[in-house]
């Protein structure tokens, strides 16, 4: 089932290429609601877009921590449109519907890289943007959540194929997507507080990890395989590659094999090969150079294509 999209809520951080779905939605005569910096920004571009206050009557208020916690707009977003009951509510109360939801939240691990002022990293724990993705995903027979910039080309795909509508399909995928940001946002914020207060085995445990790559395959080439990170603090692995194709599991598997060796407690410059898992070569020299040259003669065979 195909839903046409007539008001829109849109609420983001990163505002990198909101343009390109502002476009689109205007192309469509799709209805803009928006707050803060984002209602700025969109009006900065040159477009109409309403104040999430003039839509509600109600003025945002505690700093901006209630703004988007209405219910007006929590209605519009969980109204069943095949419900009779719920029809006469929204006539009722004069709420409109809102078909689609365009959140990303308060940078909560990017606060937590730059500074340890507590303050600044509480006000950075979304509170509105996790409850208007709960709602839209759990709605998505009939409203479309895009969590992530990446998704902006899909919208605008999905809108160009079915004239301003969207699909049931593309609904749902939006949906699981995300409820999978919502976990991983809430998992970042726990293991936070667990850091913080010195809690390392706590009743329940969630493990987050953001992809780095997909590999080239997993533990045998029919397999697929990816690589994940979980650190509060960075999004990356902290490895460098030097030269050679895209890397597998068995690759990876190898690399952090070597790196158990060389993190033992060696401070001069240290070489290991392995080869599945097993070290064939270990070597530490002031010259790094040297170190590798020990570490290839300790087996040359088992070395090759390394």
């Amino acid at each position: 089932m195909s839903q046409k999209i007539k008001n829109a809520l849109i609420s983001v951080s990163d505002k990198n290429e909101l343009i390109s779905i502002i476009k689109a939605l205007k192309k469509y005569k799709i209805n803009i609601i928006s707050s803060g910096g984002t209602y700025k920004a969109i009006k900065k571009m040159g477009f109409k877009c309403k104040d999430i206050s003039e839509h509600t009557n109600f003025t945002e208020m505690l700093d901006g921590r209630v703004k988007t916690l209405h219910p007006k707009i929590h209605s519009g977003i969980l109204f069943d449109r095949s419900k009779s009951k719920h029809k006469l509510q929204m006539k009722k109360q004069n709420f409109d519907p809102i078909d689609l939801v365009i959140v990303n939240f308060y940078p909560f691990k990017d606060t937590l890289r730059k500074t340890k002022d507590l303050k600044k990293i509480i006000e950075n724990i979304d509170i509105g943007g996790p409850t208007l993705v709960r709602a839209a995903a759990k709605n998505f027979k009939d409203v479309v959540i895009i969590t992530n910039r990446e998704n902006y080309s899909n919208l605008i795909l999905e809108l160009k194929s079915n004239k301003g509508k969207t699909s049931l399909a593309f609904r749902e995928r939006m949906a699981s997507e995300a409820f999978s940001q919502t976990a991983y946002y809430d998992s970042v914020i726990s293991e936070w507080f667990y850091t913080k207060l010195g809690i390392q085995f706590p009743e329940r445990k969630t493990f987050f990890g953001k992809r780095v790559e997909k590999l080239r395959y997993g533990e045998n080439p029919h397999q697929r395989s990816s690589i994940y990170v979980s650190d509060l603090r960075d999004e990356t692995l902290g490895l460098k590659q030097i030269s050679g194709k895209e890397l597998s599991y068995n690759n990876y598997n190898d690399i952090f094999a070597g790196l158990e060796i060389v993190q033992s407690g060696n401070k001069i410059p240290t070489t290991v090969i392995v080869k599945h898992a097993n070290p064939c070569g270990v070597a530490s020299n002031k010259s790094p150079i040297i170190s590798f040259k020990n570490s290839q003669a300790s087996d040359p065979i088992s070395a090759f294509g390394e």
